[in-house]
């Protein structure tokens, strides 16, 4: 079940557990899809997938510690809410030191569960918005002409106009018109806000 729309996903190997996720998720119209093992949820895993994961940390077969590294190795970044057993605390506890954003313990209170997927679909929101601001901005960076992208490129070195001038065999005022037409391209107003968002976009890893 592939989908770009806010989904929770619920990945556990006991059907009394997915049956009641499923009813409390659906009670309050939340949209989500119940998987009952980590290989079955890897199979439809993808980049594009929104919303958060409910993830039991022990299951038969792939582990939940296990299926969050592989989420993570592929790029996915689903938000996390671990499901344990008071005995698996732990391990729990590795998940969150591994990007996990939270877990809760076996039984757990709806409310409390209710109120952490809604604060992880609302960092989930806020992170698609930072991702696709950022995707823009590469996109405009992509516009640069080979002398741009040089310039730019020397800016985000750390080089000033004089050096870059000396360095490309230019003139000072060709380095400005540069500059201000690689600002004008990008969208932006300040040299701190281009430098900004010449870095994300060349380092994936700060989104």
């Amino acid at each position: 079940m592939k989908s770009n729309l806010p989904t929770v996903y619920i990945v556990d190997d006991d059907d009394a557990v997915r049956e009641a996720l499923g009813a409390l998720l659906g009670s309050v119209s939340l949209r989500y899809a119940s998987f009952d093992s980590a290989e079955a949820f890897l199979k439809v895993a993808d980049r594009d997938m929104r919303g958060c994961l409910l993830l039991d940390v022990r299951m038969p077969g792939m582990s939940g510690l296990e299926l969050q590294r592989k989420l993570r190795d592929q790029g996915i970044t689903l938000q996390i809410v671990i499901i344990t057993g008071h005995g698996d605390v732990p391990m729990a506890v590795r998940a969150l030191k591994a990007g996990a954003s939270d877990f809760i313990e076996k039984p757990f209170n709806e409310q409390v569960l209710l109120d952490r997927i809604q604060s992880c679909l609302k960092d989930d929101h806020q992170f698609w918005i930072t991702r696709q601001a950022l995707e823009e901005a590469a996109t405009r960076f992509g516009t640069l002409t080979t002398r741009e992208l040089a310039v730019m490129e020397l800016i985000a070195a750390g080089k000033h106009t004089k050096r870059i001038a000396e360095q490309l065999e230019i003139q000072d005022r060709t380095v400005d018109v540069h500059r201000f037409n690689i600002m004008r391209k990008v969208g932006v107003r300040t040299l701190a806000e281009l430098l900004r968002l010449w870095s994300v976009a060349h380092h994936p890893a700060q989104l």
